[in-house]
């Protein structure tokens, strides 16, 4: 019994060598193998970049208002109780200078007219006749005093009584005052004409002013005349004439804004309900800020061909300035110190430079030094390196590096790198 005991644990022992000893062959390298590889290195974090390139900037200013006429006619009449019989302009015509709107009924004036004119014949009549007892008087005041020129010529030599003198003489003077009297009547009858002629005149001008006629050339706005009503020079204007056809658009802007926008500066439009973008200049710039709102004025000439209506609202981008150069999309600089920064990818590494800039616009900053065209620049500055860090570019998309404000570029550059940084 004892040895069969003993002979079981011997074949045991040999059991459990013989397995280890298997794992152990198992486990080693085979003769003259090479060694395993390390495990791979890791690959640095992708950014994105963009280039820096050559390009226009605009800086701009955005102003918004309505449409107004540059200058606004009002046609009235100063004329009081007549009928308006015809009106002969609408809404939106265009006017020449001098065109007939309306006509009131003139059917008074004209009676009155006639009765100026019969007036006038009556005065002439009247000087005719007058002149005709001017004749008449000078004759007989020539007569007169050669009678009485006789008269103290036989007196003188004694065959004249003095009776028969004093008769001549009160006939010369009788004859002077007839020749007077005449005289003033025909200063009174040309002067009853100088009367009627002026009320002739008057009635000629108020029968003119029952054609109302526009001022000038333009555009009708408005148009209040109404056939059958009775006008008075009191009353509201008939139309209201947009001068020349001017439209501006006059808008208000903040200002600080207001300090930067001079007048010749050119604009681009957009209309209310329009996709078109009319061109435009600025004209007027306010002098005088509103106390309250903290606004200025700002008036924008329109072409005069522009199809738009008066009162619409309307938007402009007013050009401040516009520069030529090496231009960055806005997200990718950053400030530090006070001081404009980028990110360049230098030989794989991130290099941080100090920028001077110009204006900026649309998404765009110029750079007038700190980078040169072509260079690689971190699309978004200061996001997730710093400056030596090692890092993979990754250039962005189309679309991406277009400026700051384009918010799906931004996100996907975002994510580029956020998988970088997993990687």
């Amino acid at each position: 019994m004892m040895s069969d005991v003993i002979r079981l644990a011997v074949s045991a022992a040999i059991a459990a060598f013989l397995a280890g000893a298997s794992v152990l062959l198992l486990g080693a390298p085979a003769f003259g193998a090479e060694p395993a590889p390390a495990a791979a290195t890791a690959r640095p974090p992708a950014i994105t970049v963009a280039p820096a390139a050559r390009g226009t900037v605009v800086d701009s200013e955005t102003a918004v208002g309505s449409l107004v006429p540059r200058e606004e006619v009002l046609v009235g009449i100063d004329l009081d109780g007549f009928r308006l019989v015809a009106v002969e302009a609408e809404e939106g015509d265009r006017v020449a200078a001098g065109q007939v709107l309306a006509r009131l009924d003139a059917d008074t004036l004209n009676v009155l007219l006639a009765q100026n004119t019969s007036q006038i014949a009556r005065a002439d009549a009247a000087i005719a006749q007058a002149k005709s007892q001017i004749a008449e008087a000078v004759a007989t005041e020539v007569e007169a005093k050669a009678a009485l020129d006789r008269s103290a010529s036989l007196k003188e030599k004694g065959f004249a009584a003095d009776a028969t003198l004093d008769q001549r003489r009160s006939a010369a003077d009788a004859a002077t005052a007839r020749r007077a009297a005449a005289e003033q009547g025909l200063a009174a009858a040309e002067a009853d004409k100088a009367l009627t002629g002026a009320q002739r005149r008057e009635l000629e001008l108020r029968l003119a002013k029952t054609e109302i006629k526009a001022p000038t050339a333009g555009i009708v706005l408005s148009r209040n005349a109404r056939i059958g009503a009775v006008v008075s020079g009191a009353g509201e204007p008939l139309f209201r004439i947009a001068e020349d056809g001017a439209i501006e658009l006059e808008a208000e802007v903040p200002e600080t804004a207001l300090a930067r926008i001079a007048v010749g500066q050119t604009a681009a439009i957009h209309v209310a309900g329009s996709s078109a973008v009319i061109p435009g200049m600025v004209r007027l710039v306010s002098p005088r800020i509103d106390a309250a709102s903290r606004l200025g004025r700002v008036r924008i000439a329109l072409p005069a061909d522009a199809a738009v209506t008066v009162g619409a609202f309307a938007r402009a981008t007013i050009e401040i300035a516009r520069h030529d150069g090496i231009a960055l999309p806005q997200s990718a600089i950053v400030t530090v110190a006070g001081k404009p920064t980028a990110q360049v990818v230098v030989d794989g590494r991130i290099e941080t430079r100090s920028l001077e800039t110009g204006i900026s616009g649309e998404g765009l900053v110029e750079v007038r030094s700190g980078v040169k065209e072509g260079e690689q620049v971190v699309l978004r500055a200061g996001t997730f390196v710093r400056d030596g860090d090692q890092v993979t570019p990754v250039p962005a998309k189309d679309g991406a590096s277009g400026g700051a404000s384009g918010e799906p570029a931004a996100a996907s550059s975002a994510a580029t790198e956020a998988e970088g940084v997993k990687g």
